[in-house]
């Protein structure tokens, strides 16, 4: 399960996506989680999970690993969908046994949110694979950049942004270790009722929190060796400048709106006879 988390791992390429400004991929992701929930048919949907397999293709990152971040919230997933399957209301009853009533709306509801979430999670993905943290803490800071008027830290939020993004992937293999030495040392993870795994995740725990204040004490040290400082008059090594391709990508993510927006609004004029099924979920 652990190694099935991608968020702050960075797959390096040289693609379409890996050359766009952070900056523009930050908003490109707001765009895209509001274009998931404007959409309320499955048109709308659909043309959202086809901008996102469009930008797994350009971006030559592979769709195994993208989909990776999607079978690490499975559970999530499913949990959501069971809920809405049995509390979600309607009117065509497709079972009914005492209390427990499963109509046809909550099906098509906890299948719709099933794929928005879903979608949302390899979006989320995508962008820390073509992303680098140090890239991403320079878009974050240039985002926020305005709220430095407010005497607002900005900087020092950006980089605790992206050391936590750096250090997910490094405190999921620690993790592996630890489990690994453990299970040699005849620990079960695996037998037992919930109140024995619970407990057995304690000597995990120790362990990782050590090695993560241990890890977190040798960066702040390093940074002290390379005399690192909060100063609002850095320099930066690489300047973020805007290009043709960000302005294609910008008119890409502002027709996917768009055509969020319309699929709601002409849903019916395209397939009227499902339009009861897909309608307004």
């Amino acid at each position: 399960m652990l190694n099935d988390v991608t968020f702050g791992q960075y797959y390096p390429a040289q693609s379409f996506a890996h050359r766009l400004d952070p900056r523009l991929k930050l908003l490109m992701l707001i765009a895209y989680i509001v274009a998931l929930f404007i959409a309320k048919t499955f048109y709308g949907l659909a043309l959202c999970a086809l901008f996102a397999v469009f930008a797994v293709f350009i971006s030559k990152v592979p769709f195994g690993a993208v989909l990776r971040s999607v079978k690490g919230v499975i559970f999530l997933l499913a949990f959501t969908a069971v809920l809405n399957v049995f509390f979600h209301g309607g009117e065509n009853v497709l079972v009914q046994w005492g209390v427990i009533r499963i109509c046809l709306e909550g099906v098509l509801f906890a299948v719709f949110l099933m794929i928005r979430l879903a979608f949302l999670v390899i979006g989320s993905a995508l962008l820390t694979l073509t992303t680098t943290p140090v890239s991403l803490t320079d878009g974050i800071e240039s985002l926020l950049k305005p709220l430095t008027w407010i005497k607002f830290p900005v900087h020092a939020l950006a980089l605790i942004m992206s050391i936590a993004l750096r250090f997910i992937p490094t405190l999921i293999d620690e993790t592996n270790r630890i489990i690994s030495a453990q299970k040699a040392r005849g620990a079960d993870f695996e037998s037992g009722n919930i109140v024995k795994r619970v407990k057995a995740i304690i000597p995990i725990l120790i362990p990782l929190l050590i090695s993560a204040f241990r890890r977190a004490d040798e960066l702040g040290d390093a940074m002290d060796a390379r005399c690192y400082t909060n100063s609002p008059h850095r320099t930066k090594y690489k300047k973020l400048t805007f290009t043709w391709r960000d302005l294609v990508a910008a008119v890409a993510a502002a027709a996917l709106i768009a055509g969020a927006v319309l699929f709601n609004v002409y849903a019916y004029d395209i397939w009227p006879a499902a339009y009861g099924y897909v309608v307004m979920l």
